[in-house]
Protein backbone atom coordinates (compact mmCIF):
# COMPACT_ATOMS: atom_id res chain seq x y z
CA UNK A 1 0.00 0.00 0.00
CA UNK A 2 1.25 3.51 -0.90
CA UNK A 3 1.37 6.07 1.90
CA UNK A 4 -0.23 8.92 -0.06
CA UNK A 5 -1.73 9.25 -3.53
CA UNK A 6 -1.80 12.81 -4.87
CA UNK A 7 -4.41 13.44 -7.56
CA UNK A 8 -3.22 16.02 -10.07
CA UNK A 9 0.25 17.28 -11.03
CA UNK A 10 -0.56 20.97 -11.09
CA UNK A 11 1.28 23.32 -8.77
CA UNK A 12 -0.86 22.31 -5.79
CA UNK A 13 -0.36 18.57 -6.22
CA UNK A 14 3.33 18.92 -6.96
CA UNK A 15 3.89 21.22 -3.96
CA UNK A 16 2.12 18.74 -1.70
CA UNK A 17 4.02 15.76 -3.11
CA UNK A 18 7.36 17.53 -2.78
CA UNK A 19 6.87 18.14 0.93
CA UNK A 20 5.54 14.63 1.50
CA UNK A 21 8.50 13.08 -0.30
CA UNK A 22 10.94 15.26 1.63
CA UNK A 23 9.46 13.90 4.86
CA UNK A 24 10.14 10.33 3.73
CA UNK A 25 6.59 9.52 2.70
CA UNK A 26 5.96 6.99 -0.07
CA UNK A 27 3.99 9.22 -2.45
CA UNK A 28 2.71 8.83 -6.01
CA UNK A 29 1.26 11.66 -8.12
CA UNK A 30 -1.41 10.73 -10.66
CA UNK A 31 -1.79 13.13 -13.63
CA UNK A 32 -4.31 12.69 -16.45
CA UNK A 33 -2.32 14.76 -18.95
CA UNK A 34 0.93 13.84 -20.65
CA UNK A 35 2.68 16.72 -18.88
CA UNK A 36 2.88 18.33 -15.44
CA UNK A 37 1.81 21.84 -14.49
CA UNK A 38 -1.96 21.87 -14.98
CA UNK A 39 -2.96 25.45 -15.76
CA UNK A 40 0.71 26.44 -15.77
CA UNK A 41 2.45 25.66 -19.06
CA UNK A 42 5.19 27.05 -21.28
CA UNK A 43 6.78 26.47 -24.67
CA UNK A 44 10.42 27.18 -25.58
CA UNK A 45 10.93 29.96 -28.10
CA UNK A 46 14.58 30.94 -28.17
CA UNK A 47 17.44 31.40 -25.73
CA UNK A 48 15.32 33.88 -23.81
CA UNK A 49 12.37 33.48 -21.47
CA UNK A 50 9.89 30.79 -22.63
CA UNK A 51 6.40 31.70 -23.78
CA UNK A 52 3.88 31.22 -20.99
CA UNK A 53 0.59 29.61 -21.98
CA UNK A 54 -0.88 29.46 -18.48
CA UNK A 55 -0.50 31.24 -15.15
CA UNK A 56 2.33 33.78 -15.11
CA UNK A 57 2.45 36.43 -12.42
CA UNK A 58 2.29 36.83 -8.65
CA UNK A 59 2.52 39.74 -6.25
CA UNK A 60 4.50 40.86 -3.25
CA UNK A 61 2.04 39.29 -0.78
CA UNK A 62 2.24 35.80 -2.29
CA UNK A 63 4.73 34.51 0.25
CA UNK A 64 4.17 30.76 -0.19
CA UNK A 65 4.86 30.91 -3.91
CA UNK A 66 7.82 33.26 -3.48
CA UNK A 67 9.29 30.96 -0.84
CA UNK A 68 8.99 27.92 -3.10
CA UNK A 69 10.63 29.80 -5.97
CA UNK A 70 13.58 30.58 -3.71
CA UNK A 71 13.85 26.95 -2.56
CA UNK A 72 14.01 25.81 -6.18
CA UNK A 73 16.79 28.28 -7.00
CA UNK A 74 14.70 30.23 -9.49
CA UNK A 75 14.86 33.98 -10.13
CA UNK A 76 12.20 36.62 -9.60
CA UNK A 77 11.95 39.76 -11.72
CA UNK A 78 9.43 42.60 -12.13
CA UNK A 79 6.42 41.71 -14.27
CA UNK A 80 4.73 43.88 -16.88
CA UNK A 81 3.93 46.53 -14.26
CA UNK A 82 7.47 47.83 -14.75
CA UNK A 83 7.15 48.19 -18.55
CA UNK A 84 7.17 51.87 -19.65
CA UNK A 85 4.46 53.36 -21.84
CA UNK A 86 0.75 54.09 -21.72
CA UNK A 87 -1.99 51.58 -20.97
CA UNK A 88 -4.62 50.91 -23.63
CA UNK A 89 -8.40 50.99 -23.08
CA UNK A 90 -10.43 49.27 -25.77
CA UNK A 91 -13.83 50.83 -25.16
CA UNK A 92 -16.90 50.76 -27.41
CA UNK A 93 -16.26 54.48 -27.93
CA UNK A 94 -12.81 53.73 -29.37
CA UNK A 95 -9.26 52.91 -28.38
CA UNK A 96 -7.66 55.27 -25.86
CA UNK A 97 -4.22 55.35 -24.26
CA UNK A 98 -3.58 56.86 -20.86
CA UNK A 99 -1.78 56.25 -17.59
CA UNK A 100 -4.99 54.88 -16.04
CA UNK A 101 -8.70 54.51 -16.82
CA UNK A 102 -9.82 57.47 -18.96
CA UNK A 103 -12.62 59.01 -16.93
CA UNK A 104 -14.36 61.71 -18.92
CA UNK A 105 -14.68 64.24 -16.09
CA UNK A 106 -13.11 65.03 -12.69
CA UNK A 107 -16.49 64.25 -11.12
CA UNK A 108 -16.35 60.71 -12.52
CA UNK A 109 -12.89 60.15 -11.11
CA UNK A 110 -13.91 61.58 -7.72
CA UNK A 111 -16.87 59.21 -7.59
CA UNK A 112 -14.63 56.21 -8.33
CA UNK A 113 -12.34 57.25 -5.46
CA UNK A 114 -15.35 57.66 -3.15
CA UNK A 115 -16.61 54.17 -3.97
CA UNK A 116 -13.13 52.72 -3.52
CA UNK A 117 -12.90 54.21 -0.03
CA UNK A 118 -16.21 52.59 0.90
CA UNK A 119 -14.99 49.32 -0.59
CA UNK A 120 -11.83 49.39 1.52
CA UNK A 121 -13.80 50.03 4.70
CA UNK A 122 -16.22 47.20 3.95
CA UNK A 123 -13.45 44.72 3.09
CA UNK A 124 -11.89 45.26 6.52
CA UNK A 125 -15.06 43.87 8.11
CA UNK A 126 -14.59 40.44 6.46
CA UNK A 127 -12.48 37.66 7.96
CA UNK A 128 -10.77 36.12 4.89
CA UNK A 129 -10.47 32.74 6.62
CA UNK A 130 -14.06 32.69 7.84
CA UNK A 131 -16.30 34.95 5.74
CA UNK A 132 -19.32 32.99 7.00
CA UNK A 133 -18.83 34.54 10.44
CA UNK A 134 -19.68 38.04 9.14
CA UNK A 135 -22.92 39.16 10.83
CA UNK A 136 -24.31 40.14 7.45
CA UNK A 137 -22.78 37.27 5.45
CA UNK A 138 -25.97 36.02 3.79
CA UNK A 139 -26.93 39.46 2.49
CA UNK A 140 -23.40 40.32 1.33
CA UNK A 141 -23.11 36.98 -0.46
CA UNK A 142 -26.52 37.33 -2.10
CA UNK A 143 -25.61 40.79 -3.39
CA UNK A 144 -23.57 41.22 -6.56
CA UNK A 145 -20.76 43.76 -6.79
CA UNK A 146 -22.84 45.55 -9.42
CA UNK A 147 -25.86 45.73 -7.11
CA UNK A 148 -23.67 47.08 -4.31
CA UNK A 149 -22.42 49.85 -6.60
CA UNK A 150 -26.00 50.85 -7.31
CA UNK A 151 -26.80 50.80 -3.59
CA UNK A 152 -24.14 53.45 -2.94
CA UNK A 153 -25.26 55.53 -5.94
CA UNK A 154 -22.12 54.92 -7.96
CA UNK A 155 -22.04 56.92 -11.18
CA UNK A 156 -22.32 55.01 -14.48
CA UNK A 157 -18.64 55.76 -15.20
CA UNK A 158 -17.56 54.03 -11.98
CA UNK A 159 -19.72 50.98 -12.68
CA UNK A 160 -18.39 50.78 -16.23
CA UNK A 161 -14.77 51.08 -15.14
CA UNK A 162 -15.17 48.24 -12.63
CA UNK A 163 -17.01 46.04 -15.13
CA UNK A 164 -14.16 46.48 -17.60
CA UNK A 165 -11.62 45.69 -14.88
CA UNK A 166 -13.54 42.61 -13.70
CA UNK A 167 -13.77 41.12 -17.19
CA UNK A 168 -10.10 41.95 -17.76
CA UNK A 169 -9.33 39.42 -15.00
CA UNK A 170 -11.67 36.89 -16.72
CA UNK A 171 -13.38 35.90 -13.51
CA UNK A 172 -16.82 37.13 -14.50
CA UNK A 173 -19.00 40.23 -14.61
CA UNK A 174 -19.56 42.42 -11.56
CA UNK A 175 -23.25 41.59 -12.00
CA UNK A 176 -22.49 37.90 -11.49
CA UNK A 177 -19.90 38.15 -8.71
CA UNK A 178 -20.70 37.72 -5.01
CA UNK A 179 -19.92 40.86 -3.02
CA UNK A 180 -18.82 38.74 -0.05
CA UNK A 181 -16.45 36.67 -2.21
CA UNK A 182 -14.89 39.78 -3.74
CA UNK A 183 -14.47 41.44 -0.35
CA UNK A 184 -12.88 38.26 1.05
CA UNK A 185 -10.38 38.24 -1.79
CA UNK A 186 -9.35 41.83 -1.02
CA UNK A 187 -9.20 41.13 2.72
CA UNK A 188 -6.94 38.11 2.14
CA UNK A 189 -4.06 40.38 1.13
CA UNK A 190 -5.06 43.59 2.91
CA UNK A 191 -5.97 45.30 -0.35
CA UNK A 192 -8.10 48.37 0.40
CA UNK A 193 -8.34 49.28 -3.28
CA UNK A 194 -10.53 47.61 -5.88
CA UNK A 195 -7.43 45.85 -7.23
CA UNK A 196 -3.77 46.58 -6.56
CA UNK A 197 -1.51 45.34 -9.36
CA UNK A 198 1.48 45.78 -7.07
CA UNK A 199 0.03 43.37 -4.53
CA UNK A 200 -1.34 40.87 -7.02
CA UNK A 201 0.75 40.90 -10.20
CA UNK A 202 4.07 42.71 -9.82
CA UNK A 203 6.46 39.73 -10.05
CA UNK A 204 7.25 36.82 -12.35
CA UNK A 205 9.76 33.98 -12.52
CA UNK A 206 12.51 34.91 -14.97
CA UNK A 207 12.91 31.30 -16.12
CA UNK A 208 9.14 31.03 -16.70
CA UNK A 209 6.44 30.16 -14.17
CA UNK A 210 6.05 26.64 -15.55
CA UNK A 211 9.67 25.99 -14.59
CA UNK A 212 8.46 25.78 -10.98
CA UNK A 213 6.35 22.74 -11.86
CA UNK A 214 9.04 21.23 -14.08
CA UNK A 215 11.71 21.44 -11.38
CA UNK A 216 9.49 19.85 -8.75
CA UNK A 217 8.58 17.08 -11.19
CA UNK A 218 12.30 16.56 -11.81
CA UNK A 219 12.86 16.13 -8.08
CA UNK A 220 9.97 13.68 -7.79
CA UNK A 221 11.11 11.73 -10.89
CA UNK A 222 9.24 8.44 -11.25
CA UNK A 223 6.90 9.33 -8.39
CA UNK A 224 4.88 11.21 -11.04
CA UNK A 225 2.69 9.06 -13.30
CA UNK A 226 1.38 10.74 -16.45
CA UNK A 227 -1.63 9.65 -18.53
CA UNK A 228 -3.22 8.39 -15.30
CA UNK A 229 -6.76 9.79 -15.27
CA UNK A 230 -8.65 9.24 -12.01
CA UNK A 231 -12.29 8.15 -12.24
CA UNK A 232 -13.20 6.88 -8.76
CA UNK A 233 -12.06 7.61 -5.22
CA UNK A 234 -13.13 5.41 -2.31
CA UNK A 235 -12.26 6.67 1.16
CA UNK A 236 -12.14 4.48 4.27
CA UNK A 237 -10.14 4.39 7.49
CA UNK A 238 -8.28 1.14 6.77
CA UNK A 239 -7.20 2.41 3.36
CA UNK A 240 -8.24 4.42 0.33
CA UNK A 241 -8.66 3.11 -3.19
CA UNK A 242 -8.29 5.13 -6.39
CA UNK A 243 -9.46 3.74 -9.72
CA UNK A 244 -8.03 5.00 -13.01
CA UNK A 245 -9.74 5.27 -16.39
CA UNK A 246 -7.66 2.25 -17.45
CA UNK A 247 -9.35 0.17 -14.75
CA UNK A 248 -6.21 -0.03 -12.60
CA UNK A 249 -6.82 0.37 -8.87
CA UNK A 250 -4.27 1.72 -6.39
CA UNK A 251 -4.45 1.52 -2.61
CA UNK A 252 -3.14 4.17 -0.22
CA UNK A 253 -3.34 5.20 3.40
CA UNK A 254 -4.36 8.73 2.39
CA UNK A 255 -5.37 10.76 -0.67
CA UNK A 256 -4.58 14.39 -1.47
CA UNK A 257 -7.03 15.74 -4.06
CA UNK A 258 -5.47 18.58 -6.06
CA UNK A 259 -7.88 18.46 -9.00
CA UNK A 260 -9.84 21.49 -10.24
CA UNK A 261 -13.39 21.60 -8.91
CA UNK A 262 -14.87 21.07 -12.37
CA UNK A 263 -12.96 17.81 -12.67
CA UNK A 264 -13.88 16.74 -9.12
CA UNK A 265 -17.55 16.97 -10.09
CA UNK A 266 -17.03 14.10 -12.53
CA UNK A 267 -15.40 11.80 -10.00
CA UNK A 268 -17.27 8.97 -8.37
CA UNK A 269 -16.73 9.67 -4.68
CA UNK A 270 -17.42 6.82 -2.28
CA UNK A 271 -17.24 7.07 1.50
CA UNK A 272 -17.09 10.87 1.47
CA UNK A 273 -19.47 12.84 3.68
CA UNK A 274 -22.43 13.98 1.50
CA UNK A 275 -22.19 17.49 2.93
CA UNK A 276 -18.61 17.72 1.76
CA UNK A 277 -19.48 16.35 -1.67
CA UNK A 278 -22.18 19.02 -1.93
CA UNK A 279 -19.65 21.69 -0.97
CA UNK A 280 -17.15 20.44 -3.56
CA UNK A 281 -19.70 20.30 -6.34
CA UNK A 282 -21.19 23.70 -5.52
CA UNK A 283 -18.08 25.63 -6.48
CA UNK A 284 -17.67 27.10 -9.97
CA UNK A 285 -14.78 27.99 -12.22
CA UNK A 286 -14.94 30.80 -14.77
CA UNK A 287 -15.21 29.49 -18.33
CA UNK A 288 -12.43 31.61 -19.77
CA UNK A 289 -9.65 31.29 -22.34
CA UNK A 290 -6.16 32.64 -22.89
CA UNK A 291 -4.55 33.81 -26.12
CA UNK A 292 -0.77 34.20 -26.46
CA UNK A 293 0.84 35.99 -29.43
CA UNK A 294 4.52 36.07 -30.28
CA UNK A 295 6.19 38.73 -32.46
CA UNK A 296 9.72 39.40 -33.61
CA UNK A 297 9.72 42.42 -31.29
CA UNK A 298 7.37 44.20 -28.88
CA UNK A 299 5.16 45.84 -31.50
CA UNK A 300 3.03 47.62 -28.87
CA UNK A 301 6.04 49.74 -27.90
CA UNK A 302 6.10 51.12 -31.46
CA UNK A 303 2.88 53.02 -30.72
CA UNK A 304 3.93 54.17 -27.24
CA UNK A 305 1.93 51.47 -25.42
CA UNK A 306 3.10 49.26 -22.56
CA UNK A 307 1.07 46.27 -23.75
CA UNK A 308 -1.35 46.46 -20.83
CA UNK A 309 -4.95 46.68 -22.04
CA UNK A 310 -8.45 46.42 -20.58
CA UNK A 311 -11.38 46.39 -22.93
CA UNK A 312 -15.03 45.82 -23.74
CA UNK A 313 -14.55 43.73 -26.88
CA UNK A 314 -13.34 40.18 -27.56
CA UNK A 315 -10.06 40.44 -25.65
CA UNK A 316 -10.75 41.55 -22.11
CA UNK A 317 -7.11 42.27 -21.37
CA UNK A 318 -3.59 42.02 -22.72
CA UNK A 319 -0.21 42.26 -21.04
CA UNK A 320 3.42 41.76 -22.12
CA UNK A 321 5.08 38.67 -20.70
CA UNK A 322 8.48 38.96 -22.43
CA UNK A 323 10.09 40.74 -25.37
CA UNK A 324 7.73 40.12 -28.28
CA UNK A 325 5.35 38.00 -26.18
CA UNK A 326 1.83 39.23 -25.47
CA UNK A 327 -0.81 37.48 -23.36
CA UNK A 328 -4.57 38.06 -23.49
CA UNK A 329 -7.64 36.79 -21.65
CA UNK A 330 -11.11 36.12 -23.01
CA UNK A 331 -13.69 36.50 -20.24
CA UNK A 332 -16.54 33.98 -19.70
CA UNK A 333 -19.09 36.40 -21.15
CA UNK A 334 -17.08 36.52 -24.41
CA UNK A 335 -16.04 32.89 -24.74
CA UNK A 336 -18.90 32.10 -27.13
CA UNK A 337 -17.60 34.86 -29.41
CA UNK A 338 -14.20 33.18 -29.56
CA UNK A 339 -15.64 29.69 -30.09
CA UNK A 340 -17.97 30.88 -32.84
CA UNK A 341 -15.09 32.19 -34.96
CA UNK A 342 -14.15 28.76 -36.33
CA UNK A 343 -11.62 28.96 -39.17
CA UNK A 344 -11.59 32.76 -38.89
CA UNK A 345 -10.24 32.70 -35.36
CA UNK A 346 -6.60 33.58 -36.08
CA UNK A 347 -7.52 36.29 -38.56
CA UNK A 348 -10.04 37.85 -36.18
CA UNK A 349 -7.71 37.82 -33.18
CA UNK A 350 -4.87 39.28 -35.24
CA UNK A 351 -7.27 41.96 -36.44
CA UNK A 352 -8.20 42.82 -32.87
CA UNK A 353 -4.54 43.08 -31.92
CA UNK A 354 -3.84 45.30 -34.94
CA UNK A 355 -6.69 47.59 -33.96
CA UNK A 356 -5.12 47.91 -30.52
CA UNK A 357 -1.43 48.16 -31.37
CA UNK A 358 -1.07 48.99 -35.06
CA UNK A 359 -0.74 46.98 -38.32
CA UNK A 360 2.39 45.09 -37.22
CA UNK A 361 0.36 43.50 -34.41
CA UNK A 362 -1.43 41.41 -37.05
CA UNK A 363 1.86 39.76 -38.04
CA UNK A 364 2.28 37.11 -35.34
CA UNK A 365 5.02 34.49 -35.56
CA UNK A 366 3.12 32.23 -33.17
CA UNK A 367 -0.46 32.27 -31.88
CA UNK A 368 -1.55 29.94 -29.07
CA UNK A 369 -4.94 29.32 -27.48
CA UNK A 370 -5.74 27.70 -24.17
CA UNK A 371 -9.49 27.29 -23.85
CA UNK A 372 -9.57 26.15 -20.23
CA UNK A 373 -13.37 26.06 -20.25
CA UNK A 374 -13.31 23.11 -22.66
CA UNK A 375 -10.15 21.36 -21.46
CA UNK A 376 -11.45 18.08 -19.96
CA UNK A 377 -8.74 18.10 -17.29
CA UNK A 378 -9.36 21.70 -16.26
CA UNK A 379 -12.96 22.70 -17.05
CA UNK A 380 -12.42 26.30 -16.11
CA UNK A 381 -10.07 29.08 -15.11
CA UNK A 382 -10.07 30.91 -11.75
CA UNK A 383 -12.83 30.38 -9.20
CA UNK A 384 -16.02 32.25 -10.09
CA UNK A 385 -18.22 33.00 -7.10
CA UNK A 386 -21.76 33.86 -8.18
CA UNK A 387 -24.04 35.68 -5.72
CA UNK A 388 -25.03 33.14 -3.08
CA UNK A 389 -22.15 30.74 -3.78
CA UNK A 390 -20.10 31.41 -0.64
CA UNK A 391 -22.98 30.38 1.61
CA UNK A 392 -23.88 27.49 -0.68
CA UNK A 393 -20.33 26.08 -0.60
CA UNK A 394 -20.17 26.67 3.14
CA UNK A 395 -17.45 26.44 5.81
CA UNK A 396 -16.38 22.94 4.76
CA UNK A 397 -14.69 24.55 1.78
CA UNK A 398 -10.91 24.17 1.88
CA UNK A 399 -10.93 21.99 5.00
CA UNK A 400 -9.70 18.40 5.20
CA UNK A 401 -11.46 15.13 6.01
CA UNK A 402 -8.63 12.69 6.87
CA UNK A 403 -7.61 10.48 5.19
CA UNK A 404 -8.82 12.78 2.36
CA UNK A 405 -7.10 16.16 1.96
CA UNK A 406 -7.89 19.01 -0.44
CA UNK A 407 -5.73 21.62 -2.12
CA UNK A 408 -5.54 23.68 -5.29
CA UNK A 409 -5.86 27.18 -6.68
CA UNK A 410 -9.64 26.75 -6.35
CA UNK A 411 -9.37 26.79 -2.54
CA UNK A 412 -9.44 29.88 -0.32
CA UNK A 413 -6.13 31.66 -0.83
CA UNK A 414 -4.70 34.91 -2.10
CA UNK A 415 -4.22 34.48 -5.80
CA UNK A 416 -4.10 31.74 -8.40
CA UNK A 417 -0.47 30.53 -8.23
CA UNK A 418 -0.22 31.42 -4.56
CA UNK A 419 -3.39 29.52 -3.80
CA UNK A 420 -2.04 26.37 -5.40
CA UNK A 421 1.27 26.41 -3.53
CA UNK A 422 -0.11 27.54 -0.19
CA UNK A 423 -2.89 24.96 -0.03
CA UNK A 424 -0.68 22.22 -1.47
CA UNK A 425 1.91 22.64 1.24
CA UNK A 426 -0.82 22.98 3.87
CA UNK A 427 -2.43 19.72 2.76
CA UNK A 428 0.93 17.97 2.97
CA UNK A 429 1.48 19.31 6.48
CA UNK A 430 -1.98 18.15 7.56
CA UNK A 431 -1.42 14.67 6.13
CA UNK A 432 1.97 14.39 7.83
CA UNK A 433 0.61 15.50 11.20
CA UNK A 434 -2.09 12.84 10.95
Amino acid sequence: MIDVLVLGAGLAGLSAARDLAAAGTDVIVLEARDRVGGRVEQVPVDDGRPLQLGGEVVGSVHTSYLGLVAELGLTLEPSYVAVPGLSTYDLWDGVERSADYPFATPADRADYERCERLWGELSESVDPDDPWSHPDATRLDGTSVGAWLRSIDALPATARCLEVASLALADGSTEQTSLLAALRKAAAVGDRTFYSYELWESLQVAEGSAEVALRIAGELADRVRLAAEVRRVEISSPGCRVTLASGETLAAAAVVCALPVGVVRRLELVGVDPARVHSLRSQRNAFAAKVVALYDHSVWADVGANGLMEGERLLGSTWPQREGGLSALVAPERLAWLLALGDERDETVQGELARLYGPLAAVTTQLHYRVWALDPFTLGYVTHWWPGDVMRVGPLHGTHAPPLYFCGSDQWAAGYLEGAVRTGRSAAAAALSA
